[in-house]
């Protein structure tokens, strides 16, 4: 049972500025993966984003980690509310870029599922869900990039 960690590779036709900018800025962020992003993009930010889901709007923390334009920047996300982002609490996800021909190889890796503590029938459906949610979410990525792209032309 591997269920430690999410990776996931995205080719996206832009330069490493530009994805790095589209996966740390808020503004971006919230036109390709969740609904809201509030958060400035600076180490130790702690916010929040926002998912529509069922009517509801569903709050989940969020904490900025680290930030080295263009090639990573990484955060922790779902911590309880009113608690900073931890080992423990929290899942670490980490965007690499990498220039690739004229485009950015993105590298996503999510962990911290083991490290949660939870039974095993928990973790699985938690992992399964965030593996579903980062295909679903990341293959809006580049589609997002080359609109906006087209429309600085």
């Amino acid at each position: 049972m591997g269920l430690g960690s999410i990776e996931r590779r995205v080719h996206v036709d832009a330069s490493p500025d530009v994805v790095f900018e589209v996966v740390s800025d808020p503004v971006h962020v919230q036109q390709w993966w969740p609904d809201e992003a509030h958060y400035d993009s600076t180490p130790g930010s702690p916010g929040d984003i926002v998912f529509g889901k069922a009517g509801e709007r569903v709050v989940v923390g969020f904490e900025v980690v680290e930030v080295l334009p263009p090639r990573r920047f990484s955060f922790r996300w779902t911590q309880p509310a009113g608690e900073p982002a931890a080992i423990g609490n929290s899942f670490l996800v980490t965007f690499e870029l990498e220039p690739a021909g004229d485009g950015t190889l993105l590298h996503m890796t999510e962990t911290g599922f083991r490290e949660r503590g939870w039974e095993a029938a928990v973790l699985e459906e938690t992992y399964r869900d965030h593996e579903h949610g980062w295909d679903h979410h990341l293959a809006r990525l580049a589609p997002y990039v080359a609109a906006r792209l087209a429309g600085a032309r």
